[in-house]
């Protein structure tokens, strides 16, 4: 599980660009609200949780196609159908592995690339611990998209049709966490204690049903 821990882990780093080419896009989403919301830094302000949120969403979506698809292209995966070992903990391991390598630098990177939205230093610790809580389930319910379309050829627009709706109770609660520490009236700890719930579940569920999906493909 270590070797491949530590394979996975490099892998997520050099395909496609890796931690690098999410934390530019995760960059680019931030630099272009201002414009589009214009100079009103108040709004800018209010809005700021969420376009965190969202912009990490869209750049965790960038490699997520590719974490089931190499191994299918190699016979790597064949051989973790035939290795014995439960498939889900191999699941497990891989979505650790890829949230360490793109995950991890898009919340790294959050506290510099608030200064985009004009957020309070409270609220971007608030973002930055919601995005540290509830990125690695957008990472496992996204495993499970990866999965099925694991033998389509063009299965990235196919993947964001099915990660995303399932993606939005994670988001509504992340902003909401973030949001409740922004207008100081609503209560942090229950979004939040919710966010991390929904991680948790994610960590159950999600390995099991990638799993079933590889089997299913592999069939």
């Amino acid at each position: 599980m270590g070797a491949l821990f530590a394979r996975e882990l490099r892998l997520s780093v050099r395909v496609g660009g890796g931690a690098l080419i999410g934390v530019l896009f995760f960059l680019a989403v931030l630099t272009v609200v201002p414009f589009g919301i214009g100079p009103d830094l108040k709004l800018l302000a209010l809005v700021g949780p969420a376009m965190l949120w969202i912009g990490a969403l869209l750049a965790t979506l960038l490699g997520l196609d590719r974490l089931f698809q190499a191994d299918r292209e190699d016979g790597s995966l064949d051989l973790f159908l035939m290795s014995g070992r439960p498939l889900e903990l191999l699941v497990l391991v891989k979505c650790l592995a890829h949230w360490l390598g793109t995950g991890l630098p898009l919340v790294v990177a959050t506290p510099v690339l608030s200064i985009f939205l004009n957020l309070e230093p409270i609220v971007v610790g608030a973002a930055t611990l919601t995005l540290l809580v509830g990125t690695p389930a957008l990472t496992l319910i996204g495993a499970v998209g990866a999965a099925l379309t694991v033998s389509l050829r063009r299965g990235g627009l196919l993947l964001a049709v099915l990660v995303v709706p399932f993606s939005v109770p994670v988001l509504i609660f992340g902003v909401g966490a973030a949001g409740a520490v922004a207008d100081g009236f609503t209560p942090f700890h229950t979004p939040f204690l919710l966010l991390c719930a929904l991680t948790l579940v994610s960590a159950v569920v999600g390995p099991v049903a990638a799993a079933a999906a590889l089997r299913f493909s592999s069939d």
